[in-house]
């Protein structure tokens, strides 16, 4: 959340430290959401507990109070009670700009971090720490325990916590004097939930063109840790259309307290999107799905590009969820904000580890290592020729969809006609040779089923099952 003078995003995320480690990170079952999760909540921060609910908290736009609400789904985030559990000062500290609450449970205690202005100078943000001993969060009091003490006493905010090989870190954004940006990146290390100590570690400075724009920003650090790295992504740049994510890495068993120990993504990895509508996405977090073996990205955009004033009195930032991919290389795969309504799910042959379902020059075909991770995912709707039939909808062209023409299977764009809706449309099927998975029969010409022959995607009689079947991930 930034606005004309800064960057306050504050909300990243950095799962608990169970959380962290248990997910594996190659290929997984396929989850679906359905976006905006949540309308008018700004930075928003997910955490699934061990009592098996996710509890959401995040910036209400009027900046004046601390929000929490649970389910035992993620979804059903979307239509849970909300409930305050604290609000601003009538005077003095922590009296304006209540911003990125985070939700952390440590030590058996459960702890919100951040950031907040003052009554007299509202610009005046500073880090600070609430603390309960319910085991639940929407019970019991919440006691403050005051300001984050850091090396100078400037704007600052974001703060998040994650625990690493036995020790507890904490990540912000900050403006460091003598240093020409907004804010930087910081780390340190903890001696408890509310107090550093030691000298904190510069991760990162924002020098690049995408950093830059409107504002010089790095602030919202996030952890997640796979495949033996430290992954910490960020939001850069003012918070309109320009707001998007990058990415630090380090590995899992260097020092996280030296400098050198990290590498800058020199691009950024989450942007806004005009095809799929969705602008600005920053301020991310990261948590598991229902059964544990997703990584969900969760973040806040704005679902159009232009915005009358400050950002910051725009108060229609989303809470949204996708599911977060993993190259070969075991680095995170963002994609791109999908559109709204259900999310997106990869088709992976039957049988194989790394072979999706794609388009390429609008053809359709099975290819290994799709990096440019949206031309392989589709979204599963309701079929344009009815029937209880389904359609196949790109994620990056939205409107297109896979249909077939002289029996090859090719993404194009519906054009309305009762021949287009025909040809698009599928019976969804168990998989003809795993019924664990899926096969797609044509509606229009039955037995013929979308399958591969040399790497290319038709409709035609099944010879071969496993070339007629896909696992969706």
């Amino acid at each position: 959340m930034l606005g004309i003078r800064r960057s306050c995003a504050g909300i990243v995320a950095m799962l608990l430290a169970g959380l962290m480690t248990a997910v594996p990170a190659a290929a997984a079952p396929a989850v679906q959401y359905t976006n905006p999760l949540v309308p008018q909540r700004a930075d928003p921060h997910v955490v699934k507990h061990t009592d098996g609910f996710y509890y959401l908290t995040a910036t209400a736009p009027e900046y004046d109070r601390i929000v929490l609400r649970r389910a035992n789904t993620l979804q059903g985030l979307s239509g849970a009670a909300e409930s305050v559990v604290w609000r601003r000062h009538t005077s003095g500290e922590m009296g304006a700009h209540i911003w990125a609450p985070e939700l952390h449970r440590i030590d058996g205690r459960w702890y919100i971090y951040f950031a907040a202005g003052r009554t007299d100078d509202i610009w005046r943000i500073r880090m600070y720490v609430l603390e309960n001993s319910s085991a639940n969060p929407l019970t019991g009091s919440w006691v403050e325990r005051g300001r984050i003490t850091t090396a100078w006493d400037t704007f600052s905010l974001d703060a998040t916590t994650f625990a690493h090989n036995g020790t507890r870190y904490l990540a912000w954004a900050q403006q460091e004097p003598g240093i020409n940006s907004n804010t930087n990146l910081y780390l340190a290390r903890m001696t408890n939930p509310w107090t550093i100590t030691g000298t904190p570690v510069r991760l990162s400075v924002p020098t690049l063109p995408w950093e830059i724009r409107g504002f010089r920003v790095n602030e919202g650090p996030a952890v997640i840790i796979r495949n033996g790295r430290v992954f910490l992504s960020y939001s850069a740049s003012a918070t309109d259309a320009n707001y998007c994510l990058g990415l630090l890495s380090a590995p899992a068993s260097g020092n996280l307290l030296s400098a050198a120990s990290w590498t800058k993504s020199q691009q950024p990895v989450f942007t806004s999107n005009d095809a799929t509508g969705q602008y600005g996405p920053g301020h991310n977090t990261f948590t598991v799905s229902e059964d544990g073996l997703s990584d969900i990205l969760v973040y806040h955009d704005r679902n159009y590009r232009d915005i009358s004033g400050d950002p910051l009195n725009d108060p229609n930032r989303r809470t949204r969820v996708q599911k977060l991919y993993w190259n070969p290389d075991g680095t995170p795969n963002f994609g791109i904000p999908v559109a709204d309504g259900p999310t997106p799910q990869r088709l992976r042959l039957s049988g194989t580890a790394d072979r999706f379902v794609r388009h390429f020059n609008f053809r359709a075909r099975i290819d290994p290592n799709v990096t440019t991770l949206a031309d392989s995912q589709f979204r599963i709707v309701p079929g344009l020729s009815g029937g209880g039939t389904i359609s196949l909808e790109s994620a990056n062209f939205p409107g297109y969809f896979l249909r077939h023409r002289n029996f090859e299977v090719w993404l194009d764009r519906g054009d309305g006609s009762t021949q287009f809706r025909a040809d698009a449309s599928f019976i969804r099927r168990a998989g003809v040779a795993d019924a664990a998975g899926v096969s797609f029969e044509s509606a229009n010409l039955a037995g013929r089923f979308i399958r591969q022959s040399a790497a290319l995607l038709y409709v035609q009689p099944v010879d071969n099952a496993a070339d007629a079947t896909f696992q969706l991930e």
